[in-house]
């Protein structure tokens, strides 16, 4: 169920701020699991399974969107000039196939000596007109999704974040009971700021939060020589200790950790030197939340062929069914 739920997740398009499609998916999945749902301002998915009296308010947050392109101009010769939505890089995304919101199809290109990286993107158009008749500024684009099976192992744009999101779905799916009252909140506009965290965060006042996403997994053959490797593919989910926007509760941490060893799983421990995750919003809502993260170790980040290992997803479920 995993494996299918991550493989329907991955043909979604929803890039920052348009994620309404996939939280339509998710909603409909996870509805009989869970007590009530409903989506608030920014577009959060909020899922609530209600605990007993005296139980802890635990939330548990995995963000929806994706990187991707908005149009902002259309050339007289038809090409279609681009920004980007979050953190993409040109090197990784250049000579992609892209779908735009309007359904029109093209291929994503940088421009040819630039002082500056500039992506552009060929739908076929040989003229402004032409170009207008299939797309407009202001529609998105996303790279085409394409998924290599591997058994444990998948490759695909956007397991940033939908490999967390299907981790969710699936602990929503398999927990029968719980004392704590569980805020299940698949967040919007991670990718440009942490925007729906920040939102969520406050809107829940939580007792304690964990955040899910993916982390590197630099363990590939690389010419460049690095002090640390910060996860390793298919040896567990990572707990994470620190990254550039959180410090992880020790608490928070201590209890995953003996989550992890009840479950009976592998699981590897993680610093993060650039970057970060909800769990950077979530942590200082409000009067401070005691908050750590969950991490999906993800070969080739931000690339189109981000590659994560099923086994690590699974043990990341039972981490969360213990802790819960």
């Amino acid at each position: 169920m995993l494996k299918d739920t991550l493989l329907k997740l991955l043909t979604i398009p929803g890039p920052s701020g348009f994620e309404g499609a996939c939280a339509d998916y998710i909603e409909g999945e996870v509805k009989p699991f869970v007590d009530e749902t409903h989506r608030d301002v920014l577009g959060n998915l909020v899922c609530v399974k209600k605990g007993a009296p005296g139980g802890k308010r635990i939330l548990l947050t995995a963000h929806m969107d994706e990187i991707g392109f908005i149009v902002t101009a259309i050339e007289d010769s038809g090409f279609l000039r681009v920004a980007a939505i979050g953190g993409v890089s040109p090197a990784l995304t250049q000579a992609s196939h892209v779908v735009l919101s309007s359904g029109a199809q093209g291929v994503l290109f940088l421009e040819d000596g630039a002082d500056k990286p500039s992506l552009f993107i060929d739908i076929g158009a040989s003229s402004k007109e032409e170009a207008e008749a299939k797309a407009q500024i202001g529609d998105w684009a996303v790279v085409r999704g394409v998924v290599s099976d591997m058994g444990s192992r998948l490759a695909a744009p956007y397991m940033d974040d939908r490999s967390g999101c299907a981790v969710l779905m699936e602990t929503l799916r398999r927990l029968e009971k719980t004392d704590n009252e569980i805020i299940a909140v698949f967040t919007t506009q991670e990718e440009v700021g942490l925007r729906g965290a920040t939102t969520a965060g406050y809107a829940a006042d939580p007792d304690l939060a964990v955040a899910l996403d993916v982390t590197h997994a630099k363990d590939f053959p690389s010419s460049r020589k690095s002090a640390y490797v910060v996860s390793r593919l298919g040896q567990g989910a990572a707990i994470k200790i620190m990254d550039r926007g959180l410090i992880a509760h020790p608490d928070v941490v201590a209890a995953l950790e003996q989550a992890a060893r009840d479950a009976d799983v592998p699981w590897q421990r993680e610093i993060l030197l650039g970057g970060s995750t909800d769990g950077a919003a979530i942590h200082k809502s409000r009067g401070g939340v005691p908050t750590g993260v969950i991490s999906i170790p993800c070969r080739y980040v931000h690339a189109p062929c981000e590659m994560v290992d099923l086994r690590d997803l699974e043990g990341a479920v039972r981490i969360l069914l213990k802790l819960l």
